[in-house]
C-alpha cells in the first residue's frame, strides 16, 4: 500500500515524533507506516485520517504494481 503520509505531516510541518505522538503510535511505526514497511492497522488509518483531516482513501491508496490490493 502507498500512502502520502509523509508529504501530509511535512505540509504541517509536523516531525515524525510529533505525529506519532498524536496517534498513540511510536516514532518508528510512523517511518515504517512512511516507508511502505509496514501497513498501518484500521483503527490507526481511521485515526490519521481524522488527523489530517481527510478521508481515508486520500491517504493510502493501493500500490499501482498491484502489491497488497
Amino acid at each position: 500500500m502507498k500512502n502520502r503520509l509523509r508529504v501530509l505531516r511535512a505540509e504541517r510541518e509536523w516531525s515524525q515524533a510529533e505525529l506519532a505522538d498524536r496517534a498513540g503510535v511510536s516514532r518508528q511505526a510512523i517511518n515504517a507506516i512512511e516507508t511502505g514497511k509496514y501497513d498501518p492497522s484500521l483503527p490507526l488509518a481511521f485515526k490519521l485520517s481524522r488527523l489530517f483531516e481527510l478521508p481515508i482513501e486520500e491517504i493510502f491508496f493501493p500500490d499501482e504494481n498491484g502489491k497488497n490490493e
